[in-house]
């Protein structure tokens, strides 16, 4: 399962492919192969939020 969590595959679908039924078990089995899934999540947002609004009509 490694290999799919480093090709990025969805830990929901990962849980669904080992017979999980949770995805606590998953995560808590694997939950250390996502070191850098916090970086990543701030990179996408901080992309979201520092596009520049117009200003407004004045």
């Amino acid at each position: 399962m490694s290999l799919l969590i480093s090709l990025g595959e969805n830990p929901l679908q990962i849980k669904e492919r080992l017979g999980h039924e949770d995805i606590e078990t998953t995560l808590g089995t694997y939950g250390h192969l996502y070191p850098n899934s916090n970086f990543e999540v701030a990179k996408k947002l901080n992309g979201i939020f520092s596009k520049e609004v117009p200003d407004e009509p004045k």
